[in-house]
């Protein structure tokens, strides 16, 4: 099918993102079932019930449906769909009942989105209902206050159920839903972040759910009595979460590629979408509207989509080797919660308002709530981390939490495999070969330390080494010091990112003496060794392991490791 260039000013009128999102969703009506209760869209699995694939396929498309219907807008086929899906998918009686639950089961992340539905466009999923079939759809969401739900993101799923059917009349459990809230609490650290469950990650769940869905939860409860001050803390979190958040979107309205969940691609504008629906003006309007048009407007124009035009698993192409375990083919369509905005009446300042760019950023920026220092240019922002402490059973968790720097422009390498360089991809890492095998940084040890200057954090990538690395920012990147106390003679390999090598572009590589640098038209990444007799080398790493480009190119530094205590010092640059 023909792709469709997007800029920014196709998100500036009511009219040219709802043509955007209908673009999205036309390519699956020919996969929704007859009953129109599932949609099924691939062959792949999942670590959940293979029956609940097609549940999840019908459920994600309302994140953009229901603002779509709450702002006015109208598509009969869709319309249709849903009036029949809700009809038929909670009763048992039908061919795609979507069956009764289990603890911590898949499909209490789909009630999220059937909540949603049902809090803000009651008249096209709840009101053609009759009163059996009310029963039923009140009876299955039901089942979430039956069950235990994840100690993470998931209690919000729990919370929002409950709003919905106390917004319909139905019974709810006020005991499960200050649980759920109670959760929040104690997961909330300080500066608008969560943590992602007790000690879990701050990465982009905050903007996914956890800051988000207590802006959702402020809009439908503050009038109730008892609930302001909650629903006052909720916003206020939100906007001092949005100072932070800022700093993760580049000037071209890329984000930061960092951490799980990452095929959820534009949920990572869902916040500033979410903060308007819920009447929170976070930043100048006109400034959320240009974040928001230019991550729309990028990601639109990545090779997202299938051949069906179908939103594929993947970053930015299709690709099954960055997954997660619960990734079905229909759970790239969390994206579409970063069409919040298009609720807002006609009428709204945000449809009159300029897409304003960026404010002035500072250069470097820590945020000490995030756990990261934050590089900015014309061109990208970076992140620069400590590593993770504690290793969560997701699929290549290393490589999503524990790399030196993530960036919007180059993204990261996951790994293939050990047995060759190619195959561990190591961009932004300090790999080492010992024997057969390559290895890397997976979690980080207790103590790290970070500030404004620099990062200083001591991690073991085997049984044998122990290295303590700083990373100290510069006006054109960053320089790592790796101290290193070895037990092996060995290599070592400290990687750039993994530029673009597309042989169809003007792409190019050197590597000469101590020096090594890969580019791509304006795209460039340059290491060198400054201590420890290192050698320049590129690396072309298997193809498809970054998210961004499908073919890289990385520069690396390459250090010969003698037993003992030795000190390596490498440079990169990829700022402008």
């Amino acid at each position: 099918m023909e792709r469709y260039h997007y800029s920014a000013q196709d998100f500036s009128t009511k009219e040219g993102a709802r043509a955007a999102l209908l673009r999205l969703l036309e390519p699956l009506k020919p996969f929704y079932s007859p009953g129109g209760a599932r949609v099924e869209l691939g062959a792949t699995s999942t670590h959940y019930e293979n029956g609940s694939i097609p549940m999840e396929a019908f459920a994600r498309p309302l994140w953009g449906l229901v603002p779509f219907w709450a702002g006015g807008g109208s598509e009969p086929d869709f319309e249709d769909l849903y009036r029949r899906g809700f009809a038929h998918g909670p009763d048992p009686s039908h061919p795609e009942y979507w069956h009764t639950c289990r603890d911590y089961d898949q499909k209490f992340c789909e009630m999220a989105a059937v909540s949603y539905a049902i809090l803000l466009t009651p008249d096209k999923v709840w009101e053609p209902l009759d009163g059996r079939k009310r029963d039923n759809l009140a009876e299955w969401l039901w089942e979430i206050n039956r069950h235990e739900c994840v100690a993470s993101n998931w209690q919000w799923f729990c919370i929002l159920t409950n709003l919905a059917l106390k917004a319909v009349g139905r019974p709810y459990s006020r005991e499960r839903l200050e649980f759920g809230l109670g959760r929040m609490e104690e997961y909330y650290d300080a500066g608008g972040w969560y943590h992602d469950g007790a000690g879990g990650e701050k990465d982009y769940y905050n903007p996914f759910v956890m800051v988000s869905y207590g802006l959702l939860y402020a809009m439908f409860m503050e009038r109730e009595r008892g609930e302001e001050a909650r629903c006052a803390r909720f916003r206020e979190r939100a906007r001092a979460f949005a100072r932070d958040y800022l700093y993760w979107f580049a000037p071209d309205g890329a984000s930061i590629a960092y951490g799980r969940s990452l095929t959820y691609r534009f949920a990572q504008g869902a916040f500033w979408s979410i903060a308007l629906l819920a009447g929170e003006e976070v930043l100048p309007l006109p400034v959320m509207k240009g974040l928001i048009a230019r991550h729309l407007a990028w990601w639109l124009n990545q090779p997202i989509c299938d051949n069906a035009g179908v939103l594929a698993i993947g970053y930015a192409y299709p690709n099954l080797q960055m997954s997660e375990t619960y990734n079905a083919p229909g759970s790239p369509y969390w994206a579409l919660k970063a069409f919040a905005f298009l609720a807002l009446p006609d009428n709204h300042p945000f449809w009159a308002a300029e897409c304003a760019p960026l404010p002035p950023l500072e250069r470097c920026q820590y945020l000490p709530h995030a756990n990261m220092l934050v590089q900015h240019d014309v061109e990208q922002a970076v992140a620069l981390a400590p590593g993770r402490l504690e290793m969560e059973p997701y699929a290549h968790t290393a490589e999503k939490y524990s790399k030196f720097a993530y960036s919007s422009r180059f993204a990261f390498s996951i790994a293939r495999g050990n047995y060759e360089l190619g195959q561990m991809a190591p961009d932004s890492s300090l790999c080492f070969r010992v024997g057969r095998y390559y290895y890397q940084r997976d979690v980080a040890q207790p103590g790290y330390s970070i500030g404004r200057g620099g990062i200083e954090t001591r991690w073991s990538p085997l049984d044998g080494i122990q290295v303590t690395t700083t990373i100290q920012p510069t006006p054109t990147g960053h320089i790592r010091t790796h101290m290193i106390d070895s037990g092996y003679d060995c290599e070592a390999y400290d990687g750039g990112f993994a530029v673009n090598a597309d042989d169809r572009l003007p792409c190019s590589r050197r590597a000469k003496g101590a020096q090594a640098e890969a580019r791509c038209g304006a795209d460039f990444c340059a290491v060198a060794s400054l201590e420890g007799d290192g050698r320049g080398e590129v690396l072309i790493p298997d193809p498809n392991t970054n998210l961004i480009f499908p073919k890289t190119a990385i520069p690396m530094a390459v250090y010969r490791v003698h037993k003992g205590v030795q000190t390596i010092r490498t440079q990169v640059d990829y700022l402008a």
